[in-house]
């Protein structure tokens, strides 16, 4: 036994010797030779490799993200994006062998022009933990663009609301931006895209709306790529609410104009519409803003100096190109419901600063944004139908037609 233990003790200290050697300078001056012995802990970075790599800029916003351990399992594993004082975690999931990390698929594409953070905890082959903290910054665009978009959040507008955006910058990938934004209505009906173009893209449903209808519109434009370059920065919900129907039909060959409220006819208000050099559209237009009093000057909207009015009270407008429903003031008042003497527009008799007893103001005080004025027997041409909001002009096969996705 005393034999034994001895020789035991001269073989440890023979390999003990044998490493001192090894680790200490050779006779010739040579360095070190270095000698990783079984179950030395590898390095963090070397026991978990986390791409991107640490510090990383330009990342793109489809990754690849991936956290992986050659041996061992991974116990935990944390991917946040940082942004002010706000922090959001990346969805993923370790694999069943306990070797990788992913993101869950989705969990979609990373934001761009964001920080993220990876926070790692693994059991090497030895049982040991090791842990890792990285971070990488995603590739900021160098363009972005925003779709300025109509009616205002909360709004109660009237049933031939329009959903319109218009983007700040000509869009490419129309399929992409359209399926970005989606409009929900409660009661439920089809509602569908239509592109005026490269820079516009409203929505509608097949008829006009049902009074009562609640509508989202659920913007999600953020790192969406509407063109090479050039991403989407908007991501929020907008709700409106459509009020009572009121469609108003304006007969120009009889000066004439038909209110009606829920199918009902509340009052025949006679009108001054375009002479006949200046005629007024026909069709379907909406009431798309309003204002108690505004300035109107032919020269905004293609005329000479005709005219520069600068209190129109009641105005309304129904186009983007100038028309507007409004009172009148200059006129003779026994040439309303006789004589077409605008540039275009419809006239109401009023009163100089707006009177609340007159034709204009009684029809301005029962006007919504959205409301539906009709223009008919008019020598005009139809309205077009990105000519305000004057899509209703088109039939559903056509407005159909124009969308990216259907």
């Amino acid at each position: 036994m005393t034999r034994r233990a001895g020789a035991g003790l001269a073989a440890v200290a023979a390999w003990a010797g044998l490493l001192g050697g090894l680790a200490g300078c050779t006779d010739d001056g040579r360095p070190p030779v270095e000698i990783e012995l079984p179950g030395k802990p590898k390095a963090p970075e070397d026991a978990i490799r986390i791409t991107p790599d640490d510090n990383a800029k330009g990342v793109p916003a489809d990754g690849p993200l991936t956290v992986r351990v050659p041996e061992g399992r991974l116990e935990r594993v944390v991917v946040t994006k940082v942004e002010d004082a706000q922090q959001e975690r990346v969805p993923g999931s370790i694999a069943p062998d306990g070797l990788s990390w992913s993101p869950d698929p989705e969990a979609g594409r990373l934001a761009l022009a964001a920080k993220y953070t990876v926070d790692a905890v693994a059991l090497d082959g030895h049982n040991r933990r090791q842990a890792r903290h990285t971070s990488f910054t995603t590739y900021v665009p160098a363009e972005r663009f925003i779709g300025y978009f109509k009616p205002e959040n909360r709004s109660t507008v009237g049933t031939g609301m329009i959903v319109s955006f218009n983007f700040s910058r000509s869009i490419e990938n129309k399929a992409d931006v359209e399926r970005a934004i989606t409009v929900t209505a409660e009661p439920a009906v089809d509602i569908v895209g239509h592109w005026f173009g490269r820079e516009r893209l409203d929505f509608r449903p097949k008829q006009y709306w049902e009074p009562g209808t609640e509508v989202t519109v659920r913007v999600n434009l953020r790192d969406v790529q509407g063109a090479p370059g050039s991403y989407g920065i908007q991501d929020k919900t907008i709700k409106f609410t459509v009020g009572r129907s009121q469609v108003s039909t304006v007969d120009a060959a009889a000066h004439t104009m038909e209110v009606r409220r829920d199918g009902r006819l509340l009052s025949t208000l006679p009108i001054s519409a375009g002479a006949p050099k200046n005629t007024t559209y026909n069709g379907k237009m909406v009431v798309m803003e309003m204002f108690d009093v505004t300035r109107m000057n032919g020269q905004t909207v293609g005329f000479g100096g005709e005219y520069d009015i600068p209190d129109v009270p009641h105005a309304m407008r129904l186009t983007t190109s100038g028309t507007f429903l409004h009172g009148n003031y200059w006129a003779s008042p026994d040439t309303f419901g006789n004589t077409n003497t605008s540039h275009g527009c419809v006239g109401l008799r009023d009163d100089r600063g707006g009177g609340s007893d007159t034709p204009a103001g009684w029809f301005f005080d029962r006007t919504l944004i959205g409301d539906v004025v009709e223009v008919v027997n008019s020598q005009d041409k139809t309205v077009a139908p990105n000519n305000g909001l004057g899509g209703w002009n088109m039939s559903w096969t056509d407005w159909v037609a124009g969308s990216a996705v259907s």
